[in-house]
């Protein structure tokens, strides 16, 4: 044995433990690192770039609605596996205990600035958004409500598209939510879609498209197919910012871009303009 011996290192475990990993987080747009607690009080929205990460369900209702007058509808709708998809019913029980959620969109009522709504909000942690029989169902269960009772109704989408586990179901919910949007309009009653990113395949293709007035939040993608698909399959060369919000403006597809933190504000407008 030798005279001196050498100590052994030791971990600071209890103080590293303790310390959560998900303090910083590193701004994919500019690069900028930022404090958690910065980002959440300033609504998902970098400081340096603005760039607008991704708003959960829950949190996209505490910023628009007036305190206290949201109130969720068909909170306990759940998937089923109608094709026997393997391991759909996993998956999906997975999905609920990760996120907290039942499925990849929230319902309910609420009031923006005095006047009343019906909402429904995707939310991308689940299924990467995906639209299921549960998510049309929602959706349409919302615009009735707001047809019957006489409100706007708002539909903020974030989705991959149709959810290929429940097939020609899951493609059904786009005729679905259109024709109930299509009564809601002859009742006089106003439609305004939101688009956050990403908004493609089917949500863009049937009831994202479709609102009396379209807002999107800064350079949000928004598309049917993905550019790479597209590219490949025309084999020709994409325009510079190609199926962003910015690009989609510039098209009429979109009737405006609105900063995060001026929504409310726009809704609370807009709402004063097209309620009879």
């Amino acid at each position: 044995m030798g005279i001196f011996k050498k100590p052994s290192l030791k971990r600071a475990s209890k103080n590293r433990d303790s310390v959560p990993d998900d303090l910083w987080g590193k701004c994919p747009e500019c690069g900028e690192m930022i404090h958690s607690l910065d980002l959440k009080q300033n609504d998902l929205v970098c400081s340096n770039c603005s760039h607008h990460f991704l708003m959960g369900a829950h949190d996209r209702f505490q910023l628009i609605a007036d305190p206290g007058s949201f109130t969720e509808t068909d909170a306990d709708l759940i998937s089923a596996n109608p094709l026997n998809f393997k391991n759909y019913p996993e998956k999906t029980a997975t999905l609920r205990e990760k996120t907290g959620l039942k499925d990849a969109v929230i319902t309910g009522r609420l009031d923006i600035g005095g006047h009343k709504a019906m909402a429904a909000v995707m939310d991308f942690k689940y299924f990467a958004g995906s639209m299921g029989s549960v998510v049309g169902e929602k959706i349409t269960r919302a615009i009735e409500t707001a047809t019957a009772e006489k409100r706007a109704i708002l539909i903020f989408s974030s989705s991959s598209g149709a959810r290929m586990q429940e097939g020609m179901l899951s493609l059904m919910q786009m005729a679905k939510t259109c024709g109930a949007l299509a009564l809601h309009a002859e009742a006089k009653l106003p439609y305004i879609s939101v688009f956050t990113h990403p908004t493609t395949g089917g949500v863009t293709a049937s009831f994202a498209t479709i609102g009396d007035i379209n807002l999107a939040e800064p350079k949000c993608m928004i598309g049917f197919a993905g550019p790479r698909v597209i590219k490949e399959t025309t084999h020709q060369d994409l325009p510079p910012g190609f199926q962003t919000a910015e690009f989609m403006k510039e098209h009429g597809l979109v009737d405006s871009i609105v900063h995060r933190r001026d929504l409310r504000n726009k809704l609370i407008d807009l709402l004063g303009y097209l309620m009879p």
